[in-house]
């Protein structure tokens, strides 16, 4: 985000007006104004601990950049408190719900009974308005998680909070500091309204379209082509910075949190995307991040210089400043229409450059599931491969051939099948190809311990992910959530092959409730363990997973608005005889 003078007045605003958003800030949130050494405490303030924990939602005013909308918090602030517990603890969460609507909270990425998992109409009924509901679950695990609303579109306005938990025995991770990195993103637009305008106009939120004299390299036959397709090789975020403020820790851009360090100590930061729509690319400029953990699960670290991040997903990172400067740690929205920033530094009241914005991506044909051809106009025989061609050089639908994906309902929420979709675990993501730094792909990442199932799977599942961007309809194998007949079953303790087929052009963040699965990325017998997974567009992933865990449990994009529309599924895991679900 390019700060303009503007900016600085709005921030000064809010700077003004500082007593009243540090009220609605948790402690851990606040831009630090004296040293602060790791591990954070648990009795620090904004952070809640120990086996019965107290939980309270509700509605807040919230300020940032000089204007204040409305916002459902947890214990009256945004984000909500951080919970710090330990593997091998108990923990008893009571929620109280003071909205006058339906709540609940999913403890993202955490394994516990199903019906603790916190979705409504699946594990649990929910939290009507104005009682209580009682969490109780042991903590099987260690690392950085968070927690989230999975009622309506509560989570878009504010309802998020980091979960750290500490190992039981040995960290194996050296650190002298540690920071919590909340990214997420606001609107004043209320997200039902977001929605509406999205089913109106999918591209409502684009101010970034092509245009027919943009400097772009792109033949009028190549234009065509994707006018054809009824597609945007724009089409990078369905929301984007023309509504969203992008936060990191409840802060603005020009609010500027700021986290200490001194110089020569090694900095944990804990990295979470909260955000309901938004996937960020995350760089902090002149200073290399160590990869150490993903999704909670320790791995072998991994030195960049910028990741891309998913909707729910998490990333733990070691950085070593030993110059007495302040750095800026930037994440930039996918599409680049902007950013969050946020500052380490030395003391109080530093920063640092923060840089433009990056040109925006665009989509090409491997994202349209064709590998690496070219468009059309630069020599590739497209009859030959079944894709008819028009007199204006445009391919019509037969990009959507139901024989590729015999699984898939062709209907009107089906806009096209991808022809030859790749394996793209080893990509960099959309709009990183290009740059001339360290780039963390899936295919670096490997579990620092042993993958706990050895077995191979004893078969594969296929899942399409399916949608119409112009009908705002999003679905897995042709089929909305609203119409699914049969959930996705496994016997308990089998083995499967899952693959996940994107034959749309957006990237999706898929979640799985109550399971790590293993990342299949040439890995084997360390692949990484994940619980959140980005399926870039035109592309697959593979992951194998062993299901252990009884009962119900929700599978979706995380996209909030993909999710809604109807990107959701059940996944059902059938006990063994004589074991009680």
């Amino acid at each position: 985000m390019t700060i303009t003078r503007r900016d600085a007045l709005n921030g000064a605003l809010a700077v003004g007006g500082g007593l009243a958003i540090n009220a609605l800030l948790p402690g851990w949130a606040h831009a630090q104004s004296h040293a602060h050494h790791a591990p954070m405490a648990a009795t620090s303030p904004g952070v809640l601990s120990g086996e019965r924990i107290a939980l309270s939602i509700g509605e807040t005013p919230f300020t940032v950049g000089g204007r204040t909308g409305h916002a459902i918090t947890v214990n009256g602030t945004l984000p909500a408190p951080l919970i710090r517990l330990r593997e091998g603890q108990d923990v008893r969460i009571d929620v109280t719900n003071h909205l006058d609507e339906d709540s609940s909270i999913h403890w993202h990425g955490i394994l516990l009974p199903f019906q603790m998992d916190g979705v409504p109409g699946i594990s649990f009924p929910g939290i009507r308005p104005h009682e209580t509901f009682t969490y109780e679950f042991p903590i099987r695990q260690a690392g950085t998680y968070w927690y989230h609303s999975h009622s309506g579109l509560q989570e878009a306005m504010g309802h998020y909070g980091p979960i750290v938990i500490d190992p039981e025995h040995h960290d194996p991770v050296a650190y002298d500091r540690e920071h919590i990195i909340v990214l997420s993103d606001w609107s004043f637009m209320h997200p039902h309204m977001i929605m509406t305008r999205l089913k109106q106009s999918p591209d409502y939120f684009n101010r970034q379209q092509n245009t027919l004299f943009d400097g772009r390299e792109m033949t009028m036959e190549q234009r065509a082509m994707w006018g054809g397709m009824r597609m945007m090789p724009s089409d990078i975020a369905d929301v984007t910075g023309a509504t969203y403020t992008y936060l990191v820790n409840g802060h603005g851009p020009v609010e500027n949190w700021t986290g200490l360090f001194t110089p020569g100590e090694r900095v944990r930061l804990r990295i979470i995307n909260a955000s309901a729509m938004s996937i960020m690319n995350v760089r902090i400029p002149g200073l290399p991040m160590t990869v150490v953990n993903a999704d909670g699960e320790n791995v072998r670290p991994v030195t960049v210089d910028e990741f891309q991040i998913g909707v729910a997903e998490t990333y733990d990172v070691i950085v070593n400043p030993t110059e007495d400067r302040a750095y800026t740690i930037v994440s930039e929205s996918i599409d680049r229409s902007g950013m969050g920033r946020a500052t380490l530094a030395p003391r109080p009241g530093m920063a640092a450059e923060v840089p433009p914005l990056r040109e925006r991506p665009t989509l090409t044909m491997r994202d349209m599931g064709m590998g690496g051809m070219a468009m059309a106009g630069d020599g590739v025989d497209h009859a030959a491969m079944g894709h008819d061609m028009g007199d204006s050089g445009a391919m019509d639908h037969s990009m959507r051939d139901g024989s590729l994906a015999p699984t898939v309902d062709i209907n009107p929420g089906v806009d096209m099948i991808a022809p030859m979709p790749a394996d793209r675990t080893g990509d960099r993501g959309l709009g990183l190809d290009d740059v001339p730094h360290r780039v963390l792909v899936y295919t670096d990442l490997e579990a620092l311990a042993p993958n706990p199932d050895p077995r191979r799977p004893s078969r594969e599942l296929q899942i399409h992910l399916t949608g119409n961007m112009e009908r705002y309809m999003w679905s897995f194998d042709g089929r909305r959530f609203s119409e699914q007949v049969e959930p996705i079953r496994f016997a308990r303790d089998e083995r499967v092959r899952v693959k996940l087929v994107n034959d749309t052009m957006m990237t999706h963040p898929i979640h799985l409730h109550g399971f790590f699965f293993e990342l299949v990325n040439g890995r084997p017998g360390r692949h990484p363990r994940k619980h959140t997974v980005n399926v870039l567009p035109g592309g697959f992933v593979q992951f194998d997973l062993t299901a252990d865990a009884p009962g119900d449990w929700a599978f979706h994009c995380h996209l909030m608005m993909h999710m809604h529309a109807g990107m959701f599924n059940v996944v059902t895991v059938r006990p063994l005889d004589g074991d009680v679900a």
